[in-house]
């Protein structure tokens, strides 16, 4: 910002529902400036501004001057608010200034009240600020996208959420008292130590803080590769999604499946064949059974003519026989005329069933018609059973081997496959190091937390055997007894905030979830801080169900909780805050969220944020007091502030 540039942040007293102060401005226009300016102006050479990095406070504010400021000129950041105090309104204006390469590396202080210069206050600034707004929960005010997203994929919360709910808590008092206690009785054995004591107390002393650095040092390089590792993880699970879904799990099967194809078309063939040899058989025959029934009757009926036309002259011999033996019997006339009329009747019938040569066609015999009788009771039934059988089996194995070949067909070339393994392989690799990696750092920092407790142990010890003044060691053991009551008030304290804190976050995430039902509570682990979500029946709901704008939400949902369970009435400020949400989370922020967070909202967005369907909700709710649009000029390499916004 090149130039006088002034942001009235002020709401409309006359409109409480009004609380927004919507700044937009492209990426690189100086939203995240306008941050760092807040915090630059409120605590100076502690503030967490995001572009210092690992730079003195001297190199971070020759770092924040417009390369075209003038030498003469010097850079400067004002800040005015109000603040109720004894039933008055006081308006405090924080004056920070500096030039190049600033002397002694530090800025020019000013505080005025109410416009008069208030030396009191600017001498005790550091004091006044942190009662008001300590740095510690200051994230939970002032925060940007950047954190929410940090927030949102880490499993823990970062280091400036996490000191930011020790200082909620109360813990950090506790953890300052705890110090505070250790250096009281460090001064007291140095007071009662010889100067041979002294040096050897000096010495473990500065051994333990060695100690106790290196520690420190190795939890950091732990959390680095528990972020690693939690990447590292799942990048090997879309690896091997991938080596599934483009067909590298078949191809590494191909040769087996190949085998199992061979194997079933082998079978299909023996199949085929046992079906083609029931074909040369009486199988066809089962296609005109009815015919064939029709055959058997008339072959029957032929034969029974065959054999009546072979058994007519014996009958006619076997007759004339029979009347000459009558005749020698001496019977009457009569009698014997009834006989010879009778024999004469039947062999009358019998020569007109002979002569009766249109019945007869298909000229069988007796073996010809006993065969298809076998054929048609027995042999047609069983081949007609077994080639059902036959057929069965015949269509389940070509389903199989359909069902392979498909699979076949889906596997992945071997050039693509060798591509998909080694993806998959590296990453399992890396899994694999970093799992290896974080075996070795815990088991060193276990010991190395086991050497800093034999030290702590070695200097207390010292203590004992070589300090006899009674009234130093009364202290002494008072303090060791203070810092155990010390623990147990802290542990006591801490469920109790973090029971309310759980609440607060479970109500702001539900009412900023646009399907509540899903999430019955969030709770808190009272060590880490980690967050764990429940159903509404308490089961415990993985966080990776969520959609990545849920978990944002979530984040968001935590620093609101914290804020209100700060119990402070502050302005907010949120730079570009709705990076990774879709339209109904987005939504939900826009209606829910923002024009709730505080009494003040200080929205600092993209074009492509709080975007015009998005602006527009906000004017029609009537939650923006005013508007600015921040203008860079490349040409004149400067960014001005500007009424409006981009719509």
């Amino acid at each position: 910002y090149l130039g006088k540039n002034t942001i009235n942040l002020l709401p409309d007293s006359a409109a409480d529902s009004r609380p927004i102060i919507l700044i937009g401005g492209m990426n690189g226009g100086g939203k995240t400036t306008i941050m760092d300016a807040l915090r630059l102006a409120l605590y100076g050479a502690r503030a967490q501004c995001s572009t210092r990095g690992n730079l003195s406070y001297g190199d971070f504010l020759d770092q924040c001057v417009s390369r075209q400021t003038p030498l003469s000129e010097k850079t400067r950041v004002e800040l005015a608010f109000e603040v109720a105090e004894e039933g008055e309104l006081r308006e405090i204006r924080i004056v920070r200034y500096w030039e190049r390469n600033p002397k002694d590396g530090k800025d020019t202080l000013g505080i005025l009240v109410n416009d008069w210069a208030d030396k009191m206050l600017l001498n005790t600034w550091e004091e006044y600020i942190e009662n008001l707004l300590p740095l510690g929960i200051s994230n939970l005010f002032l925060f940007d996208g950047e954190q929410v997203k940090e927030l949102a994929e880490q499993e823990t919360p970062p280091v400036g959420v996490f000191d930011a709910i020790q200082s909620l808590l109360g813990l950090e008092l506790a953890e300052r008292l705890a110090t505070d206690l250790d250096i009281l009785v460090t001064r007291k054995r140095r007071e009662i130590a010889t100067g041979k004591q002294l040096d050897a107390i000096d010495e473990i002393e500065s051994r333990l803080e060695q100690q106790q650095l290196e520690l420190t040092t190795l939890a950091s390089e732990l959390e680095r590769l528990d972020a690693k590792l939690v990447i590292a993880i799942e990048q090997e699970r879309q690896a091997f999604d991938k080596f599934v879904l483009e067909g590298g799990n078949i191809a590494a099967q191909g040769k087996q499946l190949d085998i199992e194809s061979k194997a079933i078309q082998a079978q299909i063939d023996r199949l085929r064949q046992d079906l083609a040899e029931l074909a040369a058989g009486n199988l066809p025959l089962g296609l005109i059974a009815p015919l064939l029934t029709e055959v058997r009757a008339q072959g029957a009926i032929e034969l029974r003519h065959q054999q009546g036309k072979a058994a007519l002259e014996l009958l006619v011999d076997r007759d004339r026989r029979l009347l000459e033996f009558l005749d020698r019997q001496q019977l009457l006339d009569n009698q014997i005329a009834d006989v010879r009329a009778f024999l004469a009747n039947e062999n009358q019938n019998l020569v007109k069933e002979v002569e009766l040569e249109s019945s007869v066609y298909l000229g069988v015999d007796a073996e010809a018609i006993n065969q298809l009788d076998r054929i048609l009771t027995s042999e047609l039934d069983r081949d007609l059973h077994q080639a059902s059988n036959l057929q069965t089996q015949l269509t389940k194995l070509e389903t199989e081997l359909d069902f392979l070949d498909r699979q076949i067909a889906e596997a992945a070339s071997p050039e693509e496959y060798t591509r998909l393994k080694a993806q998959e392989n590296t990453a399992r690799e890396l899994v694999v190091q970093l799992k290896a990696d974080k075996i070795s750092s815990d088991r060193q920092y276990v010991e190395l937390d086991r050497i800093v407790t034999k030290t702590k142990q070695e200097l207390a010890n010292y203590t004992e055997k070589n300090i006899q003044l009674k009234n130093d060691r009364h202290i002494i053991d008072s303090i060791a007894k203070v810092k155990a009551t010390l623990q147990v008030f802290k542990e006591k304290l801490t469920l109790k905030k973090i029971n309310k804190l759980e609440n607060e976050v479970t109500e702001c995430f539900r009412y900023l979830l646009h399907k509540s039902e899903l999430v019955g509570r969030v709770t808190i682990d009272s060590t880490t801080f980690t967050l764990s979500l429940h159903d509404r029946d308490g089961k415990l709901l993985p966080k990776h169900r969520l959609s990545a704008g849920e978990k944002q939400l979530l984040a968001i949902a935590l620093l609101w909780g914290l804020a209100r369970v700060s119990g402070r009435q502050l302005p907010i400020a949120i730079d570009t805050p709705l990076g990774r949400l879709d339209s109904s989370h987005r939504t939900n922020l826009i209606e829910r969220y923002f024009p709730a967070a505080s009494e003040q909202v200080i929205l600092l967005s993209t074009d492509t944020e709080v975007a015009e369907s998005e602006v527009a909700k906000l004017r029609e709710q009537g939650a923006i007091t005013r508007e600015y649009i921040l203008e860079h000029d490349p040409n004149a390499q400067r960014t001005q502030v500007k009424a409006g916004y981009f719509w």
